[in-house]
């Protein structure tokens, strides 16, 4: 059995696999990866991430394309081995782990991309650990009813795209969003051909405090489950509160999450709004692992 070192590390609950692959050597199998992310016979995260050279892997050229300083791709897999397009959460923990293995620098002031398959996210330093830009953000146009053990009755979703899909859910009250039980997978009515990461949230009262919305949230997230963070999805969140509250709603946002708390940041750029995630990312331990062939 093949033996690789790993380390592990979470950004606010939401757990990770860091797997060091910088010359793109590993051909990590699905079964492979869901076996280290077993939470019974494994190490046990939400996902893997493999730090790989942009150059080693194909999906690096359109990274080098995008921004030819971005050394490091983040290839992310889900708990199940399936592949993913960006997570937010994961984007922090994968900058703390370049910077304290010294595979990177980020000096005060300065910016450190990495490659995603959903493009290139630039991260900076931040008062609480770091904040991500996740780009452009868009109404999806799929806005599926979505039904979920602990709910009465289906309820509407609008569809958010930050790089990946997400529908989100608003629900009534605290006690509403503490009944799901999210141990079953939310159906999707229409279903979505490539799923969707669901959110349910509830606006708190007063919505804003001090020029800040302020909201909660759970999530299922697609080929994991229930995860107590989702740093996508936190953003998605907000921006579909925001959406709903109106043209005066804040662009700052606190998202309380059962992992701890993350801010969400709506700025304009030239390209069009972008939407900034921060929030701490912590590395845990680090161990060894043998693999079935």
């Amino acid at each position: 059995m093949p033996t690789i070192a790993f380390t592990k590390g979470h950004g606010t609950g939401n757990d990770f696999v860091i797997v060091a692959d910088p010359d793109g050597e590993l051909d990590l199998r699905d079964e492979q990866v869901a076996a280290m992310c077993d939470r019974n016979f494994g190490i046990g995260a939400d996902g893997l991430l493999r730090v790989v050279r942009s150059s080693a892997i194909a999906e690096g050229a359109a990274t080098l394309a995008e921004e030819p300083d971005a050394e490091w791709f983040m290839d992310y897999r889900n708990a199940d081995g399936s592949k993913a397009q960006m997570c937010g959460n994961g984007t922090r923990v994968f900058a703390k782990y370049l910077l304290e293995s010294g595979l990177a620098q980020l000096p005060a002031g300065s910016t450190l991309p990495i490659g995603t398959r959903a493009g290139v996210r630039d991260l900076t330093a931040s008062a609480n650990g770091f904040q991500v830009d996740l780009g452009r953000w868009k109404l999806s146009g799929d806005d599926p009813l979505v039904r979920a053990r602990g709910l009465d009755v289906a309820r509407p979703a609008l569809g958010i795209d930050v790089g990946n899909p997400h529908v989100v859910v608003a629900l009534s009250s605290v006690a509403e969003l503490e009944a799901l039980d999210l141990s079953v997978i939310p159906i999707l009515d229409p279903v979505l051909p490539e799923g969707a990461n669901v959110e349910f949230v509830v606006p708190s009262d007063p919505l804003v405090q001090d020029g800040i919305g302020q909201i909660r949230m759970r999530v299922f997230e697609r080929g994991v489950g229930e995860t107590l963070s989702c740093g996508t999805g936190t953003a998605a969140a907000a921006l579909a509160v925001r959406h709903w509250a109106g043209a005066l709603a804040p662009h700052h946002w606190r998202v309380e999450v059962p992992g701890g708390t993350l801010a969400v940041r709506m700025f304009p750029t030239q390209d069009g709004e972008h939407v900034a995630l921060s929030g701490p990312a912590q590395l845990v331990y680090t161990g060894q692992i043998s693999l079935a062939d």
